[in-house]
């Protein structure tokens, strides 16, 4: 099994964190190479496709999820107890797009911790290092009600 699906509960074609590149205990970063056949790149832009913003931010908290996750485990937490869940997101700057092919780093940093909510920063890198997003945002990690669908 993928180590990142070991980790959070996303699936293709859900699931934006190829491989963790390296993981601190405050932070982590991930790699991801946008496929031109992904399904999505069809409707935005045909002719001229762009990743979504919102799959960019997607992939931040996905990486966010792993790091999360691995520090779980490393509480104590038995694979798939709780899931990550954002919420709060602010202050996204969408600096360079995204283009098919394109493999970016995903790097996520942890800020602080209050009252069950990880407050953390994100940040999309190109493989020439330049900067194409930036965001801060909070998550909880809720273990799932009984009953609830899966």
């Amino acid at each position: 099994m993928n180590p990142v699906t070991e980790l959070i509960p996303h699936r293709p074609p859900f699931l934006f964190v190829d491989e963790i590149v390296s993981a601190a205990p405050d932070g982590l970063v991930a790699r991801r190479t946008w496929r031109a056949e992904e399904d999505f790149y069809r409707g935005h832009y045909p002719g001229a496709p762009i990743t979504p913003g919102v799959l960019l931010c997607e992939a931040v908290f996905q990486a966010a999820a792993c790091h999360m996750a691995l520090k779980a485990r490393a509480a104590g937490a038995k694979p798939g107890e709780g899931v990550p869940l954002i919420a709060k997101i602010s202050d996204v700057r969408f600096r360079q797009p995204i283009y098919p092919g394109d493999t970016v780093l995903l790097e996520v940093k942890e800020k602080d911790a209050l009252g069950g909510f990880t407050m953390l920063s994100g940040q999309i890198k190109k493989a020439d290092g330049t900067r194409a997003l930036s965001l801060e945002f909070a998550v909880a990690w809720k273990t799932p009600a009984a009953g609830a669908p899966a």
